[in-house]
């Protein structure tokens, strides 16, 4: 890595706990949502610019963001996901509040729904209609959970519709995207599709990080809005720019990635449905898991029920409730993570009053999901589609 690109590298970045702390507590789904309190126009660029910055647990580079926030009235943030599986909570939730985040605060958010990846990547048997009907089934999930779709600052494009009207822009930069690398650095990026270099990857494989790539540049967008597993890709787009002479480069807003509910597991996983919550888990279901799930008294570090409260429920909620007899200290509400977090280290919050405070909290985000789905009549006919084609099982 030369010296500029070690330099980039190295003042990515991480927000001061504190900070980070006030701009989630200052904006939970609804203060974000279709009512905000305060319009993008009437915020100042130090506010627009804190609520942006909570959403990444890196940025590269910080001050272009500011630059970028001062000078463009609405940003263009893109994030993207293949249709290939059923929605864990992270990918429900957490896209939901960053999306209202980013909207609340002027930006325009695209969503690439990658129809043509997960038919590269050979996800559903690599059956396009599959695929189509498992992305629609995705969106219905996040409006029934809370995503703000009013207006147009959010836009769902897919891949193969938007490629096929514009494949004599695409095309072209993919190609240039291809020239410019040496394999073994598309390689390197082999972990965007949940894959590593070890992998004995199809030709379709590689091209895969090529065309997330383009895809950036495609949908000009000003901001990379994506979890820490598609950095290197990310990081690929501003290598690319300094190798066309491109002065703007796209801003990387990498978002934290929960792990999964078992111990040792650095992220959910598939082929592992007890490792996290999905959109469509009954209560039952829910309670159990998180039962369960991995969380040692005392231990706050790598514990994933406190990551659940402090990425998904305090964001939410503003607060997390704690319900327990007397006896073993009373009720208590929690507004911020750090008071949280010294009370379990210290003991005096222990797991067997933490997890039902959990699971109360989880099955309450999530019962708008199942509500829309059972009353819907769009929502039930896709639900169907998706149990015929056996989406619960494609691991």
């Amino acid at each position: 890595m030369d010296n500029k690109k070690a330099s980039e590298k190295s003042s990515s970045q991480k927000m001061d706990n504190q900070e980070a702390s006030e701009a989630i507590d200052a904006l939970s789904l609804t203060a974000s949502s279709s009512n905000p309190s305060i319009s993008a126009s009437q915020m100042s660029l130090e506010e627009k610019f804190k609520i942006v910055r909570s959403i990444g647990e890196e940025c590269i580079q910080e001050d272009e963001l500011m630059n970028l926030l001062a000078k463009k009235p609405q940003p263009i943030c893109y994030d993207g996901f293949e249709p290939s599986g059923r929605m864990h909570i992270a990918q429900g939730v957490l896209k939901a509040l960053n999306v209202n985040k980013l909207t609340s605060a002027g930006c325009k958010v695209k969503i690439w729904i990658a129809d043509w990846f997960a038919q590269l990547n050979n996800k559903m048997g690599g059956d396009l209609k599959k695929i189509e009907v498992v992305g629609q089934y995705l969106i219905e999930i996040w409006k029934a959970v809370g995503m703000n779709l009013e207006g147009d600052q959010v836009e769902f494009l897919w891949s193969s519709k938007e490629i096929n009207s514009r494949a004599h822009e695409y095309w072209p930069l993919v190609m240039d995207i291809a020239r410019k690398n040496k394999l073994p650095r598309i390689l390197r990026c082999c972990q965007i599709m949940g894959r590593s270099e070890q992998d004995e990857l199809t030709a379709a494989q590689i091209f895969y990080p090529c065309m997330q790539c383009a895809d950036i540049f495609f949908l000009k967008a000003d901001i990379c809005q994506l979890g820490m597993d598609q950095r290197k890709v990310n990081v690929l787009a501003r290598e690319y720019c300094d190798d066309i002479k491109r002065k703007n480069k796209p801003i990387i807003l990498s978002h934290h990635m929960l792990p999964g509910l078992q111990e040792g597991q650095e992220k959910m996983s598939k082929s592992d449905p007890s490792s996290s919550i999905y959109m469509e888990d009954e209560e039952a279901e829910v309670n159990v898991k998180i039962k369960k799930a991995f969380c040692p008294p005392k231990v706050v570090e790598k514990n994933p029920c406190l990551e659940y409260v402090k990425y998904i429920v305090l964001p939410w909620f503003n607060e997390f409730k704690i319900e327990r007899s007397a006896e073993n200290g009373g009720d208590r509400t929690y507004t911020n993570f750090e008071e949280l977090a010294a009370d379990y280290e210290s003991g005096s919050l222990h797991p067997a009053d933490l997890k039902p405070a959990l699971s109360k909290a989880v099955n309450k985000i999530l019962q708008p999901v199942r509500d829309h789905f059972k009353n819907d009549q769009k929502a039930k006919d896709l639900m169907k589609r998706v149990k015929i084609i056996d989406v619960f099982h494609e691991f």
